[in-house]
């Protein structure tokens, strides 16, 4: 008797780990992760990670990170993404924080599977010594 309850606590207990486990990684997979510069720079150099820069075209034909594609958030910023792999992470960024904040959230609402934000923007990007191009 005593046998079959250990036998039973430890099943209850091993299916509890394995599900909370599995939201875990679930849950993981669908948040907006702030990245600092060297991650983002780690991060971008993989191919199935797509670019994202929210500033306007003005702000990105002066300078931007490289490989990276222009989509100017504004009200039509959900249209604008349609179009993109949700599959594939996704690294946004604008000037400091603010857009690209907006803009990560709304990527993740799409049902992007991974959401990278950049921490600070382009601006310290450029501070860390990072390039950028025109």
């Amino acid at each position: 008797m005593k046998n079959n309850i250990l036998y039973l606590s430890i099943l209850v207990f091993s299916f509890n780990f394995l599900v909370s486990c599995k939201e875990g990684i679930a849950k993981q997979e669908n948040t907006i992760e702030m990245v600092t510069s060297q991650e983002m720079e780690d991060l971008s150099k993989m191919e199935e990670v797509k670019v994202l820069d929210v500033r306007t075209e003005q702000e990105f034909s002066v300078e931007h990170i490289k490989n990276a594609q222009n989509i100017v958030y504004d009200e039509n910023f959900s249209d604008k993404i349609a179009d993109l792999d949700k599959s594939k992470p996704v690294i946004v960024y604008c000037k400091s924080g603010g857009r690209s904040e907006k803009s990560a959230q709304i990527l993740k609402d799409s049902g992007f599977v991974k959401v990278y934000d950049l921490k600070g923007g382009i601006t310290q990007w450029k501070y860390d010594k990072k390039e950028t191009e025109k």
